[in-house]
């Protein structure tokens, strides 16, 4: 089964359950504001996606800017990342679809068409 992870107010999140349900995409719903990735998840999901941990990240969130990730994540380590990310999922960049092959993180429609055909 498909997990989609997202957050009910966020237009993108609506955008992607809205192309996935036309698309006739069984998926499982989790919203990331209640139930926060824990770092072994991340970590596994940044592994299957290969996808560098930074594009994991919700670089237009609030909390990433009042903690000034942009200058302080070049001089991070990825356990550190992982815990700052498992520590509250509004960090988290989304949506994110998590399939038996790969992982998508953030919406973009000819991308999830691809990983989805």
């Amino acid at each position: 089964m498909n997990l989609f992870i997202c957050y009910d107010r966020c237009s993108t999140c609506k955008k992607a359950e809205a192309w996935l349900q036309a698309q006739g995409v069984l998926y499982e719903k989790r919203p990331i504001k209640e139930e926060n990735p824990s770092a072994e998840e991340l970590r596994f999901w940044q592994q299957k996606s290969g996808l560098p941990l930074r594009r994991f990240f919700n670089t237009r969130g609030l909390l990433y800017k009042e903690l000034q990730l942009k200058d302080r994540l070049p001089g991070m380590g990825e356990e550190e990342m992982l815990s700052l990310l498992a520590a509250d999922g509004m960090l988290v960049k989304r949506p994110l679809l998590i399939t038996d092959d790969t992982v998508l993180v953030g919406f973009r429609e000819a991308e999830w068409h691809a990983a989805l055909q």
